[in-house]
């Protein structure tokens, strides 16, 4: 059975990040050291975009950071300043922080899938606030903490494999499903 390389993540995750925000933001980040996290982040405050992983391998991708780096992120990926009058975070932040994630959990779920095989990606969800906890069933995630602009992002990565060797719903049941046809499909 094909097994998660810890380090092949983290190297796909620094890389994608990297050239997300070299390429897309002009911005730099510098990796710190990759640790695994338990289901539970610990209390957050500030912005979380989730993206969930599907396929033999099913997991997620986050990526989190706190309301002022959020803002510099919509900043500068979209080359414009962010309302002066507004210092929260509205939903073109939320937005932008959605599109980083989806960029940077999508170059990596690409570079597993050398290994894994074939890995949809999801929708990103984002969640901003304060004191709030996220939490997800199954494995551990590898946590790639970055410093970018004098603020913290984590980016972290989690896949679980396939339980019996990859077989699907039916497989696992020992038997076919039926395929029924729908009355208002011809």
């Amino acid at each position: 059975m094909k097994t998660l390389d810890h380090v092949k993540v983290t190297d796909a995750v620094r890389v994608a990040t990297r050239e997300v925000f070299s390429m897309m933001m002009g911005m730099d980040v510098e990796a710190e050291p990759a640790y695994e996290e338990a289901n539970s982040t610990g209390t957050v405050d500030g912005v979380v975009a989730l993206i969930g992983l599907a396929g033999q391998w099913t997991g997620g991708g986050v990526v989190q950071c706190d309301a002022p780096l959020a803002r510099k992120f919509y900043s500068c990926l979209l080359m414009t300043e962010c309302d002066p009058a507004n210092e929260g975070v509205n939903e073109e932040v939320l937005d932008a922080v959605a599109e980083i994630a989806n960029m940077i959990i999508g170059n990596v779920k690409n570079a597993m899938e050398r290994d894994l095989g074939p890995i949809g990606l999801g929708i990103p969800s984002v969640v901003y606030g304060r004191n709030f906890t996220t939490r997800s069933a199954g494995s551990s995630w590898i946590v790639n903490p970055f410093v970018c602009d004098g603020g913290r992002l984590l980016v972290k990565f989690c896949l679980t494999p396939p339980a019996s060797g990859g077989a699907g719903p039916a497989e696992l049941l020992g038997r076919e499903f039926p395929r029924a046809k729908h009355p208002a499909i011809a």
